[in-house]
């Protein structure tokens, strides 16, 4: 039985994806790739690695498309498979950038107060 695709998306400039399980997969194994070379107490590895799984889990268990996305809940395939390639990019740029190291000097005072400082207008 041939499968069926659906004629669009609806979403300006975003293509029906032909093959989104395969795309899916091996998008999700570059990003599992990528932050495996991070540390283990990485917040953003921690965090990256467990949505990453829950969504390659996802993607196995459901073969079906419409099932799959109603499992993910964060839209059609085809922006799951934008998220995921965004996410590679990231993680890429993520290792370049070392946010797990110690920062060279010292951050500002009350860099990470909340809510951030309240802009005054200038006196007149």
């Amino acid at each position: 039985m041939a499968k069926i695709l659906k004629a669009s998306t609806g979403l300006t400039g975003l293509a029906v994806a032909t093959n989104p399980h395969h795309t899916l997969c091996a998008l999700y194994g570059k990003i599992l790739r990528a932050v495996a070379k991070m540390p283990q107490e990485s917040s953003y590895r921690k965090y990256t690695e467990q949505l990453v799984k829950e969504r390659a889990d996802a993607v196995a268990q459901n073969k079906d498309i419409g099932a799959l996305e109603k499992a993910v809940g964060c839209g059609q395939v085809e922006e799951l498979i934008v998220q995921a390639e965004n996410e590679l990019t990231l993680a890429r740029k993520m290792l370049g950038w070392k946010p797990w190291e110690k920062l060279a000097q010292p951050a500002p005072a009350r860099q990470w107060d909340w809510p951030p400082a309240q802009i005054l207008e200038p006196k007149v």
